[in-house]
């Protein structure tokens, strides 16, 4: 009888145990997920390994280029990596450098820059009727304005994945 007890205790410890473990935080996974903003519904949750890629396109309503940002998961953030403002008459962009960008986001021309790292855990996006914002991750394209209709939103955010997350 102590022995059944024993096992029993045993067992319920070991239970408990992997309870916990499964919550704790992975390291060198991200999990990224894309909620509509009005009601909280998941459009698509996702867990990447350190390194793995999303990849935003869009149009920019105010100088008609064809935009791609592309992203890194690291350590439960969004890195911005690299952005591209497309040339409308398909040349090849001007590289610039980073500290460039953020004026050239205001002030138009197609660009390329590479090496930005900046961080986000957290980016809302609202869709227009021109942008037509689509993110891939993976084999996984979500279509912004098909997801959340004009003049929704889409909220993107990056945390650390736990560590029951990162088992298929």
């Amino acid at each position: 009888m102590k022995a059944k007890l024993a096992l029993s205790g045993l067992i319920l410890l070991l239970l408990i145990g992997l309870g916990v473990l499964s919550q704790a935080p992975a390291a060198g996974y991200t999990r990224v997920e894309l909620t509509q903003a009005d009601t909280g519904k998941t459009i698509l949750s996702i867990v990447l390994r350190d390194g793995e890629q999303a990849v935003l396109t869009w149009r920019n309503s105010l100088f008609g280029l064809e935009v791609t940002e592309v992203f890194q998961a690291q350590a439960g953030m969004l890195i911005l990596d690299e952005v591209t403002f497309g040339d409308p008459r398909g040349l090849p962009p001007p590289t610039v450098s980073p500290a460039d960008v953020d004026d050239l986001y205001q002030t138009g021309g197609p660009f390329t820059a590479r090496g930005l790292g900046k961080p986000f855990r957290r980016v809302m996006y609202r869709i227009s009727e021109i942008g037509d914002p689509k993110m891939r991750i993976r084999d996984r394209v979500v279509a912004f304005k098909q997801a959340v209709g004009f003049g929704g939103a889409v909220i993107l955010t990056a945390s650390t994945a736990k560590l029951h997350e990162t088992f298929p």
